[in-house]
Order: C-alpha cells, then structure tokens, then sequence
C-alpha cells in the first residue's frame, strides 16, 4: 500500500500530469469562448444570409421525419424527431474556429520558444562567465557579452582539417592500369628452347 501512495504521488507530481490538467481546464474555458463566438456572433450572419433567400437561416435547416403538430396545428420541433442540420453546421464551424484559433496559438508559442532558446543558447554558461570576467570583459553590456562569447567558442573549437579529396573511379582505374602495365614489363621474358629435330 505504501509503494502505491508513493507511485501514485510520483505520478501527480509529474509536469506532464500537471500541465495537462492545466490544458483541460483552459480548453474547456476555451471551448466556452468560441462557442459564444460562434453562437452569438457569427451565426446571425450567417443566418441573416441565409433568411435573404425567404428561409429564417439555420434555424429551419432540419429535415422532419416524424412530424408532430400543436393545438394551432404548426409544427412542433419539440416533439418531433427531425435531423438538425444547423446545429451540425454549426459544429463544423466552431470545430474549425477551435482549430484555427488553437493552430496560431501554438505557432506563436513554438516560435516563442525557438527564440528564447536560442537566446539561451547565445548566452554564456557560468564557467564561460568567469573566463570572460577573468578576461576584463563586462557582463552588463548585453551585445557585448555574446560577441565575446561567440569568440570565445570559437578559439575553443578544435581546428578540423580537410580531408584530401577522393579520387574518382576514373582516376583509381587509370592509376590500376598503370600498375598492371609496370608489373607486365619488369616480368623476365621467357626464352624458348628449341628442340632440335633429328
């Protein structure tokens, strides 16, 4: 039982667990906002162009299967059964709304991000700050301080020296010929003892 409290507590404590829980909370808000955008704001537009062609927009876009009449004989939506296109389309568009919206957040954040890591990146570490303190330079001037760093890194890398080119598969075929034909001409020649026919 101990061991399970201890993995559960590990498991809470997590950043994953953390920051989807925070990420639920936050969509859920999220959903909330686009919804009343989408109910409140951009479907009367739509269903004032949709009422321009004589129909009351979204709200009569349902296709009645079982009808059911009141007392004055109209149709009663309450308690016939009928597929509601309007709220289907209008699913649609709070899904892609949700999707865009989502999709600039995370672009802004992802770019955010990159930025901040490669300032971090251009920043010296503690051991470089102490060599570059050691050499006069201020760590107050922010420009100065990564160009300093930068060069700093730099004479620290080790010098990379070029490898000689290959040679091609002509110039290993020509240099192979070559060998052949040296070693063809150092052999001995072979003397011919002629038999003397009697």
């Amino acid at each position: 039982m101990k061991k399970f409290f201890s993995d559960f507590k590990k498991f809470i404590s997590r950043g994953n667990v953390v920051d989807m829980a925070v990420g639920v909370i936050i969509g859920s808000a999220f959903s909330a906002i686009v919804t009343a955008l989408t109910n409140k704001i951009i479907m009367p537009f739509i269903n004032l162009l949709l009422s321009i062609g004589g129909e009351n927009g979204l709200e009569s876009a349902v296709t009645v299967l079982k009808p059911a009449y009141d007392a004055n004989g109209l149709l009663d939506l309450a308690n016939s059964i009928y597929i509601d296109w309007g709220a289907f389309i209008t699913a649609i568009i709070n899904f892609f709304l949700i999707a865009l919206v989502l999709f600039l957040i995370l672009k802004a954040m992802m770019a955010t991000k990159g930025i901040s890591t490669k300032i971090k990146k251009d920043y010296p570490t503690r051991a470089e700050r102490k060599e570059l303190k050691a050499m006069g330079i201020t760590t107050k001037d922010r420009k100065t301080l990564i160009e300093e760093t930068k060069k700093l890194r730099e004479s620290k890398m080790p010098v990379v020296i070029p490898e000689p080119p290959k040679p091609t598969t002509e110039e290993l075929l020509g240099e192979i010929l070559a060998e052949l034909k040296k070693s063809n001409e150092e052999k001995p020649k072979k003397t011919k003892i002629a038999k003397n026919e009697e």
